[in-house]
Order: C-alpha cells, then structure tokens, then sequence
C-alpha cells in the first residue's frame, strides 16, 4: 500500500499520490470529486505526464543522435490513443503524429496538425486513404506491399502534382515484444515486405519493393521503416535491427546508386504495468541506437541516415488511469492439490474499456482510489460487468481485505491501448476521457451515451 501524501510511482502517472486521508489523487485533483462530477468507468490521463513523457523521447533522441552527426524526428504513434487534444499536446511538445487510418489522420488534422508532421501507416490503406493522405500532403506514406507501390503511384498521376513521400516498411526477422500478436518482425505475419532472399538468388520483397520506388517518378523514395514488436523492455533487439536496416539501405547504394536519406527505427518501447516493472529509460534506448546506427554505418561506409522512431504506449500508456467503482464482491474457492479462496471484485466497467487482459493476458496493477484499506490483503481479481468468463481487467492483485460495494477502484498505466480498442459490446456505452493538470479537470473525450448508441441503429 502506497504511503499518505507521497507519490505513487510506478505504473502510476507522476502527479498520482495517496490525500492525507488516504485517497488517490492525480495532478491535485481528488478521485472521489472527480467521480462525483464525472462518473465511472472512466480515463483519467495527466496532462503534465503527458507532456513530460514526450519532451523525454524528443529531447533524449535529439541529444543522442546530434552527438553522432545526424537528426532525429519523434512521432507520436497515434494508435496508442489519439484525440484532437492528444495531438495538439503531442505536437506542442515538438513531437509529429503517426496515423494509422483514415479515421486517425482525420483526427490530426482536426487537431491542426501540419500535414508535413503527419504520417500514414496500414497494411490494407484503402484508395479514399490514400486519396486524403496525398490532399493533405502528408509528410509521409508508408507502404507496406509491392501492390501498394503501384496504388500510391496511380493515385499520384490521377491528382498530378509533386511525387508522393513514401517509406517502405521492411521485415527485419527480429522477434520482439511482450506477446505474438504484437511482435511485428517476424516473417508470418501481416505487416512490412521481408527481407530475406528467396533460396532462387532473386532479390527480396524488401529490395524489390525500393527499387520499384526508385524507379517511379510519381514517388520519392523518403526512407526505410522498420517496427520489431510493440511493449519491448529489452532494447537489443532495436540495436539488430538498425544494423540490418543499414545493410539493406546500403545495398540498395550499391545497386541503384541512390542514398535513402532517412530510416525509421518505429516504436515498442516498453513501460511499467506493475510496481515490480522497470520500463525503459528514454535516454538509455536513444544512446543504444545512436551508437548501433554510428557503428554500422561506418562498417558499411555509408552516410548516417535522419532517424525517426514512432514512440506511442511509452508516452501516453503510464499518463492515464481507469476510475471504477466495486460492485459484487465474492469469494470463490479455487480447487486443486492446494485449494484456496479468491475474492471476485467486480466493477462497473470491463473488457469493453480494457480489451488487452482478454486480448493479450496483458497483466495490470489496482488499488482502492477512495481511501485506503484497514484489512489485511486478500487474493483478488477484478472483472467486469459483461457476459463473458474471460471479462477480466486485473488477473491477480492483493487488494485489502475490507474491500466493498461502492469504493472507487484504479488501474493504472491504461492510457495506451485502452479507449483506442474500447468497444460497446453488451450495448455499453464508451467512458469519457478526463484530462487533469493543476487541480482541475477537463473532459477531452465526452461519455458516450445510449442516445449515441441507439442513434446509430435504424430499426
């Protein structure tokens, strides 16, 4: 149990701290006013955390790759969670923002985000995509096919105008992150163009697909993209890759003559979801890779790169908690060699606000938001209120033994991944976003609503 009147620390934002009476607080505002004025389930995202997290990645990376003699830009993945105040925040702090559809480009550029700070991602971008990418004059496209070389470059001649600015996302092999489903360089999978020679001598999908950019005049071949896997605590794998990723670009030299000016390292880097896990330091990550890009670039005798890395859970995951109030509280007796009792807390929120435990098995922290417990802990797992076995939100915590109908519960670290997968299964409606910083609050994203839900159906 965290101490009165300090600081929690990790998973939680670093404006969270235990009242002198033992309630949570975040940015000087008390959770149980803001669930009086709000409600619950919601996101509670710290603002100054925020900002803080982001000026961390930009300033450590600038400082990091300015010491080896070359330039870094930052972008915000937006997928982590993106609003128009997200963005806006993101790009005050000289971050530019990451898109991954049409829907998260639409929200950047409702935030006013300069097309040239923006980028597009997606493995299945549709023509209506590519279309607004290019009206808007997107800083970049990221393809992520041969196919999609062809699209970009036919959407090109049909609008006429400048070439279009475009990465191609390659597959480096390396295997990282903290589940299969978000590992995202190995070869059996959706995303990126391999690069492994086919046993026939013939070049890769990777090296094909650049020198089809190089050879349309409607591109312009803007760098290579490389995305290892998502929640990485162990920055070695980033270091492989960037060594890979610099072979290849100078292969591509040798073949072409053409020097691709830019290579993004993409994001993944990994942050705290329980007290006991160390996320990685900005500076440590940015220091690894500015010397792994240094060594293999003077190994192959090539000229360092700009670099770009698309942070996203990093900055916005440890900002933001869920607010929850208990429901039914029960114990089950689990059997076995060693049967024992685990206490069933349920909340008033679940898999729709938080679908990574049923996803993923992603494993999170609680702890009692309204006061603090005078019982001695328990075994406890909290879940959800729908209809569904798998409705867990925390899978095994400690949580006092005196817990009860009505107290605010909190889970931290769930700004990333949290509203950008919630759904409206069992017909529930959305919780808000509520933004906090200096003792007040501000929804950014509003409770969704039944009218909201039933206006959507046409009977």
């Amino acid at each position: 149990m965290s101490l009165p009147g300090r600081a929690l620390g990790e998973p939680w934002s670093s404006g969270a701290e235990r009242t002198a009476d033992g309630a949570l607080s975040v940015a000087g505002i008390d959770l149980r006013a803001l669930a009086a004025e709000h409600g619950t389930p919601a996101y509670v995202l710290d603002e100054a955390d925020f900002r803080s997290r982001a000026r961390a990645y930009r300033e450590a990376f600038e400082q990091a790759f300015a010491g080896i003699g070359t330039g870094v830009d930052v972008y915000y993945a937006g997928k982590a969670f993106l609003s128009v105040a997200v963005a806006r925040w993101a790009h005050e702090e000289g971050l530019r923002v990451d898109t991954a559809t049409g829907g998260e480009l639409a929200v950047a550029l409702r935030a006013g985000i300069p097309g040239e700070d923006i980028g597009l991602h997606g493995n299945n971008k549709s023509d209506a995509e590519l279309d607004r990418a290019l009206e808007a004059g997107v800083g970049r496209i990221i393809v992520d096919s041969l196919g999609e070389v062809e699209r970009v470059a036919a959407a090109v001649r049909a609008r006429g105008g400048a070439p279009a600015p475009v990465m191609v996302r390659v597959t480096t092999g390396v295997h990282a992150g903290g589940h299969e489903y978000i590992s995202t360089a190995h070869e059996d999978q959706k995303f990126g163009l391999s690069m492994a020679e086919p046993d026939d001598g013939s070049l890769s999908p990777a090296l094909t697909a650049l020198r089809a950019v190089v050879d349309r005049p409607e591109l312009r071949l803007l760098g290579i993209h490389s995305h290892i896997g998502s929640q990485i605590l162990d920055p070695s794998g980033f270091e492989v890759a960037a060594h890979k990723v610099m072979g290849l670009r100078a292969a591509l030299l040798s073949q072409t003559g053409v020097l691709v000016p830019e290579v993004d390292l993409g994001g993944g880097f990994g942050i705290a979801y329980l007290p006991e896990d160390v996320p990685l330091d900005p500076a440590r990550v940015a220091d690894d890779l500015a010397s792994a890009v240094a060594r293999a670039c003077a190994a192959l005798g090539t000229p360092l790169p700009r670099i770009s890395i698309e942070p996203g859970r990093a900055i916005v995951g440890p900002t933001t908690l869920t607010l929850y109030t208990v429901g039914t509280v029960k114990d089950v007796t689990v059997d076995g060699e060693q049967p024992f009792t685990r206490r069933y807390v349920s909340v008033d929120g679940g898999m729709s606000d938080n679908l990574r435990p049923a996803l993923y098995g992603a494993a999170y922290h609680a702890d009692l938001a309204s006061r603090t417990g005078d019982a001695a802990p328990v075994l406890a797992r909290v879940v959800g209120k729908h209809c569904e076995s798998g409705d867990i939100v925390v899978h095994e915590v400690r949580l006092p033994g005196d817990v009860r109908p009505g107290d605010l519960l909190a889970v931290p670290a769930t700004g990333a991944y949290g509203r950008s997968m919630a759904s409206n299964y069992n017909h529930v409606p959305r919780p808000p976003v509520v933004a906090v910083r200096d003792g007040s609050s501000r929804v950014i994203v509003r409770r969704e609503t039944e009218d909201d839900l039933l206006a959507l159906d046409q009977g």
